[in-house]
């Protein structure tokens, strides 16, 4: 039979390590471990994420067709530009956040309040900026028609370039349009608002305009989406195509499988909302810097824990943005 023995401490606890672990602060580890877990989080997210895109990856909208808008540049094709700058701006503000920490450990409270400033700035550049992007990707910008398959086509020219419906579909003045309401029929079923034009206008426009082409979601071996005839794009839309679809949410995509854009809400928004809540946590960090709470504790220690929740985002966007918008 064998005995062991455990050396206690002087308050007779098995722990003598004290109250520094690693040495490390009690609100450092406690950090570290919300991280930690957060981190799986994401990592089951962006996972998920890959598992969806390979199975469909035949019919996966392109990332470089979908974000192609920049802020007061209408009409202008600028393939992820703006996302893009929205990674420089919050990578800048990761920086900034270094610098502050830095000042922090020198106790130079005037240079820890302009960066933690810079950070806030950077951080509710980016925030603004997602919620444009959101606005723009449940708006869209071309539409697209629904078939019976729930598979998405979408027009272009003879060049390849994408046409919007309202450029050639044809409205009917004297056909009479009601919407959808739960009362009216099914109970599980209703529209949130009625496309600009019905399926039976744009056959009549597509007819119209001998440069126009149906694109379906389908790629080719080059990775491009497959354009069909002017004979097959008419008889799919008259045969197969059941509603006109502007822009995305959680049930219809004009860009592609539902599934893309259900993955752009979920993953972009919790990030989103992780943002968000660093830049108020900076707020309240900047507010305690300017009256001088740390000042005057001799430790600038809080403005390093946030510092490492706001890293901590920066690089999860490092992924969202590799796996998301560039893989």
């Amino acid at each position: 039979m064998s005995t062991t023995v455990v050396n206690a401490g002087p308050d007779n606890q098995t722990w003598t390590g004290g109250n520094e672990p690693l040495k490390a602060s009690y609100g450092k580890m406690m950090m570290w471990f919300f991280i930690v877990s957060d981190a799986l989080t994401f990592s089951g997210f962006l996972a998920a994420y890959g598992f969806s895109r390979f199975k469909f990856i035949d019919s996966w909208p392109i990332a470089d067709e979908v974000f192609t808008h920049f802020p007061f540049l209408h009409g202008v094709d600028a393939p992820m530009y703006y996302v893009a700058f929205m990674t420089f701006v919050l990578i800048m503000s990761s920086v900034t956040m270094v610098l502050a920490v830095d000042a922090g450990h020198h106790l130079n409270k005037s240079k820890v309040t302009i960066y933690m400033f810079l950070t806030i700035i950077g951080g509710l550049i980016f925030v603004g900026s997602q919620a444009w992007e959101w606005n723009t990707f449940i708006k869209g910008e071309y539409g697209a028609v629904k078939t019976k398959g729930g598979n998405i086509l979408q027009f272009v020219d003879t060049e390849g370039h994408r046409v919007a419906i309202g450029d050639f579909a044809i409205a009917d003045a004297h056909a009479e349009r009601v919407q959808q309401e739960n009362k009216n029929g099914l109970w599980f079923v209703s529209e949130g608002s009625l496309p600009s034009f019905t399926v039976e206008e744009v056959l009549s426009g597509l007819k119209a305009n001998d440069h126009v082409l149906v694109r379906t979601q389908k790629l080719t071996e080059e990775g491009h989406k497959t354009v069909l005839s002017r004979d097959e794009s008419i008889k799919l839309i008259q045969t197969y195509g059941v509603k006109v679809v502007e822009g995305a949410n959680l049930q219809e995509n004009e860009y592609g499988s539902p599934l893309f854009a259900d993955f752009f809400f979920f993953i972009t928004g919790f990030h989103g909302f992780h943002v968000f809540s660093g830049v108020i946590l900076n707020i309240i960090i900047f507010f305690n810097v300017v009256v001088g709470t740390y000042e005057r504790r001799k430790s600038y220690e809080m403005v390093e824990k946030v510092g490492l929740y706001w890293h901590f985002v920066d690089l999860v966007w490092v992924f969202v943005f590799t796996f998301f918008y560039l893989v």
